[in-house]
């Protein structure tokens, strides 16, 4: 019953006529000590003085309307509104007082009146600004310890971050019914912070999270990360102490704190592997890309895939004349143009169902639209797959993309940046091998064109369709294994906004047969990922999900290069952006050789001639060494006439 009363919102007259009840009592009571005091009570001038003092305080009241205020939620705002109150009542009725004393109106008003007392005015205006705040700070006290601090439905939380994000989280954690959180220690990392104490609790360093610390403050269940800096290494550094511990990982986004209440702490999520990126996530000039992409006209091939739909969003956000998404898979092309359509000029955008092989398609797209940038995204890429089928890799990623770049040169594109992988460097599978063979047909074309030609290399894409971070949640969801071609496999990563980036900065940065690498940190082990994402999902590695080896995969690599063995970079006006320094002194030479490759592949058989397009392939690319494939036996061949010679 109590608690329904409590939790009911009143009705802010009766809010009112509470204050001014305080106000009455306190100023009878301050008119008994004072005139007490001095032996000379009177009381019939008392009821003047009260009627007096309840209009002037009722007249500020409605000045600045401190009822109006949510007594649970009382804050240092609705303080100084009390405090404004106050203060202004004691000043006017300090000058009807003194303005009582003078001489003419004091023989006529002081029967009535009585003499206002500026002691007494005082110390009123004293004792009824504290209980006004008293009593407000009792109600949300009684109100925090019924609904926020209930143990039985709240759920007990360490909190971490001393700064004003985590300050303002800690306000947000306890006004919020809805999640019915409880902070029970808060945690940080600077040292100039570590002791003192907000809210009550004394600010601990996080090394101080361990077994003994959860027992001791009642073994909560989550720890909620509220910083404004979501440095990777520094959250990585956060999770690393908790992770041993039964503790679910949460954080709050930066922009939470512009929000309030409830609202806020639904912004509450659980970390994700892609905050705990081995690196700071690198910045780009989005000025200089914004300049270059204004009043053009742009096609993004491949733009309903990973990297070319995230593409897409970025550079419709700009202010381009037009853009054309072209992709060959429907229902993605279709869910792109949906998610596009709240944008502000859409009628802008031109979404066109295609294929790259299609020469005579192809050609109708740029005669139509004429683009001046091309970003071409459009490619397979899943490794195993490409292995078991030759004849689509080549097709797609060597003939789609020589396609494409050959229309740039003669619509007269001015640039043309290519989206290529690290899987290109030393390739050890036929994926590999074909987009490193696209790099080297731009490059030729670089060399005879005037549209520049521009290449992009970079690692894995964190949560990109395929990608072992959507397999493994799928493991997980399905209860495991986690599976795990070798414990010793690396990647680099990125995050799939930053990869976008990296493909606009070349496009404004690049004049010409630039091949643009990222500064990528270090590579992450692939066993240490899985047992992240095992753990952020609050289970436990092996007891709850457990992961399996099943061996390399075809064409799979254990490590990951981002340059080839002779290949060095240069550096660009970005200090994580570099240029690979490719050799291209045979690029003309190849050409030849990759138009046959194209020639090759249309006539071919796709299933009983894959030794002799791989054979061309690797007479194009020398580098490209097979592992765990059968097409290994075509390395082997090659030694073997060697040997003999």
């Amino acid at each position: 019953m109590l608690k329904d009363k409590l939790r009911a919102d009143k009705p802010r007259w009766l809010i009112l006529l509470i204050d001014m009840w305080v106000v009455w009592s306190t100023y009878v009571l301050c008119y008994y000590l004072v005139f007490k005091q001095r032996g000379d009570i009177v009381w019939e001038p008392l009821s003047a003085q009260l009627i007096t003092t309840t209009i002037v305080y009722f007249i500020f009241f409605l000045v600045f309307q401190p009822y109006r205020s949510i007594i649970h939620r009382t804050g240092l705002r609705d303080l100084q509104r009390i405090a404004s109150t106050v203060s202004c009542a004691f000043v006017i009725l300090a000058m009807i007082g003194w303005l009582f004393e003078l001489a003419p109106l004091r023989n006529s008003l002081s029967p009535i009146f009585g003499k206002f007392s500026h002691t007494q005015l005082l110390l009123h205006a004293f004792m009824a600004g504290f209980f006004l705040c008293f009593m407000r700070i009792i109600y949300r006290s009684l109100y925090h310890a019924l609904f926020w601090n209930n143990k039985g439905n709240a759920i007990p939380v360490i909190l971490f971050g001393a700064g004003n994000m985590g300050n303002t989280t800690f306000y947000f954690l306890r006004a919020s019914t809805r999640n019915k959180y409880r902070v029970v220690a808060l945690l940080d990392d600077n040292p100039s912070r570590i002791g003192k104490r907000i809210q009550g609790f004394k600010v601990q360093h996080i090394s101080a999270l361990d077994v003994d610390f959860m027992e001791k403050h009642g073994m909560p269940r989550e720890l909620i990360i509220a910083i404004d800096d979501h440095r990777p290494d520094r959250l990585q550094a956060v999770f690393k102490q908790a992770e041993s511990l039964p503790l679910k990982v949460k954080i709050i986004p930066n922009s939470a704190r512009m929000l309030a209440g409830e609202v806020a702490t639904r912004q509450i999520r659980t970390l994700k592997v892609e905050d705990l990126l081995g690196r700071k996530p690198i910045e780009l000039n989005n000025a200089t890309v914004a300049q270059e992409l204004k009043n053009k006209v742009i096609l993004v091939t491949g733009g309903a895939g990973s990297i070319g739909s995230e593409l897409v969003r970025q550079i419709g956000r700009s202010a381009c004349k037009q853009l054309v998404v072209l992709d060959q898979a429907e229902s993605a092309l279709y869910d792109v143009q949906q998610e596009l359509k709240p944008y502000g000029g859409f009628e802008r955008f031109e979404f066109i169902v295609g294929n790259v092989r299609d020469e005579v398609f192809m050609e109708s797209v740029f005669q139509q639209y004429r683009p001046q940038l091309v970003f071409h995204a459009a490619a397979y890429k899943h490794v195993p797959l490409m292995e078991a089928n030759p004849y689509e890799a080549i097709l797609t990623n060597v003939w789609g993309s020589y396609n494409v770049a050959s229309l740039a040169s003669n619509y007269r594109v001015e640039k043309f940046v290519m989206v290529s992988t690290d899987k290109a460097v030393n390739p050890t599978n036929v994926m590999g091998a074909t987009k490193r063979i696209a790099e080297v047909s731009v490059a030729a074309l670089n060399r005879i064109s005037n549209t520049n030609y521009i290449v992009t290399r970079f690692g894995n894409v964190l949560g990109s369709n395929g990608s072992v971070i959507p397999l493994f949640e799928r493991q997980i969801k399905a209860g495991g294994p986690l599976t795990l071609t070798h414990p010793d496999i690396t990647r680099y990563f990125m995050t799939i906004p930053e990869a976008c980036q990296l493909v606009q900065e070349a496009g404004a940065m690049g004049i010409g047969g630039e091949v643009f690498v990222f500064d990528m940190g270090k590579p992450v082990k692939i066993i240490d990922l899985a047992k992240q994402m095992i753990r952020l999902k609050g289970l436990e590695y092996p007891a709850d999900i457990d992961i399996k080896i099943v061996g390399l995969r075809p064409g799979e690599k254990i490590f990951e290069e981002l340059l080839a063995n002779d290949e060095n970079t240069a550096k660009t006006h970005h200090e994580k952006i570099m240029i690979a320094k490719v050799n291209t002194a045979d690029v003309i030479d190849k050409m030849k050789k990759i138009e046959m490759l194209c020639a090759l592949v249309k006539q071919l058989h796709p299933q009983e001639q894959k030794q002799q397009l791989v054979s061309l392939m690797k007479e194009i690319v020398p580098e490209f060494k097979s592992q765990n494939s059968i097409f290994a036996a075509l390395d082997n061949e090659k030694i073997e006439v060697s040997n003999e010679s």
